[in-house]
């Protein structure tokens, strides 16, 4: 489960957040850990304990093909559309343009699925070796590094201005996926367990929902040490140039030198491998159920690897500014649905979740729609928490009062 989450693009946005923020790099953190690791707990929970015990009783609050196409927009969002071609920028840009500066994106990006897809098609011990001792080193790397940067840290956090901390934080945390992603991936693991022999459904929800919790405070450790790392490079003027991925490495160059950057590349390299390997899998498989077997799964690896390739070579920069408005529109109903998945055998009427899901999406919708191209809703931004990026919050809880007076009978 931690290896799930703990993907190597997400190392990129903590420190950057914490370069960000400065001073105030904790409150920024809490803002980040709340939407990635404290809303993929809840995901998990949410899709293990819910009276269907899958994906469909949460997301199918909002109907049986809305919450299917919004299952296929969040499988889009972790497959082919930007994670996995992120976790080829991420390594390109992160560490071998730096040891290889006169290197190709595009042809380190046809090397890397390649490989993926070879590992795809025909899986075998190789992936399974990778994820097993890769994980505890990038770990273990990661802890040496921030001990160091603690017992010596590279500057003092200073005071910035420029961003409100908790916002940039809940805005970083969507770019994770993670939130979204666990209702997708608790499957996964949920399968895991029962192939290592725990049959009963209540016995295999208690597990996963402990990795989960478990998992989820290893994150924080994680996350708040990266964070903290980024905040000291804050009053520093030659860091200030870096953007996400060149940050993290020139703080590994300054704190543990050239032989420290090289091995966090090749961890990355190996890490984002596994991601990519994992995630075009869990992909191919989705569609290939969805379909009723008509598409092949090896023919979706093939699709879903050169959609991922072509996409990847776009760089990272131009991925992340192009899924921060498809992620804001997306979270807030579905972080409605799975908060509001804990209440199902209090709220018997799903028009509650349904309507309350609706309003959040609405009011993104018109955020985005003011801030991208002028549109004359600027009533949003005068909401109740939108200095947060919560301005949808209060509509949701509005509309699902109003959900509260239509009652949908609630299947089982």
């Amino acid at each position: 489960m931690f290896a799930t989450f703990f993907g190597a693009g997400n190392l990129i946005f903590p420190p950057f957040l914490g370069r960000e923020a400065g001073a105030d790099w904790f409150i920024g953190f809490l803002g980040f850990f709340i939407v990635d690791v404290g809303m993929g707990v809840l995901a998990i929970l949410a899709t293990v304990y819910n009276r269907r015990g899958d994906i469909q009783g949460v997301v199918g609050k909002i109907g049986v093909l809305p919450g299917k196409v919004m299952a296929t927009i969040i499988i889009l969002c972790i497959g082919p559309g930007l994670v996995i071609p992120r976790t080829a920028a991420t390594t390109y840009e992160m560490g071998i343009s730096k040891l290889m500066p006169n290197s190709s994106i595009w042809v380190f990006s046809a090397i890397f699925f390649a490989i993926s897809l070879a590992l795809t098609i025909r899986p075998n011990k190789v992936v399974d070796i990778v994820g097993k001792y890769l994980t505890p080193i990038l770990v273990a790397v990661l802890v040496i590094l921030m001990v160091i940067g603690v017992i010596s840290p590279l500057g003092e956090a200073s005071a910035t201005s420029e961003i409100v901390p908790l916002r940039e934080g809940i805005l970083s945390g969507y770019q994770t996926m993670d939130g979204i992603g666990a209702l997708l991936l608790t499957g996964i693991v949920t399968s895991a367990a029962m192939s290592k022999g725990y049959t009963d459904r209540k016995e295999v929800s208690g597990m996963v929902a402990l990795a989960g919790v478990i998992a989820g405070i290893l994150l924080m450790i994680v996350y708040c040490g990266l964070t903290y790392l980024g905040a000291t490079t804050s009053s520093i003027e030659s860091f200030a140039a870096y953007e996400q991925a060149g940050l993290l490495m020139a703080i590994v160059q300054a704190l543990m030198g050239k032989y420290g950057a090289i091995l966090l590349t090749i961890i990355v390299f190996l890490a984002c491998l596994t991601t990519s390997v994992g995630l075009t899998s869990v992909a191919s498989d989705y569609f290939n159920e969805i379909s009723g077997g008509k598409l092949k799964y090896t023919h979706l690896v093939i699709v879903i690897t050169v959609i991922s390739f072509v996409i990847s070579n776009f760089g990272l920069s131009s991925i992340i500014s192009f899924s921060g408005p498809i992620l804001g529109l997306l979270y807030p109903p579905v972080l409605v649905l799975v908060l509001l998945t804990f209440f199902d055998e209090k709220l018997k009427n799903d028009n509650i979740a349904c309507f309350a899901a609706y309003g959040a999406f609405l009011i993104s919708v018109l955020e985005f729609a003011t801030a991208s191209y002028g549109a004359p809703f600027t009533f949003v931004q005068k909401l109740p928490l939108a200095e947060f990026g919560c301005a949808w919050v209060v509509p949701a809880v509005i509309c699902g009062i109003i959900g509260a007076c239509f009652k949908r009978k609630v299947k089982a």
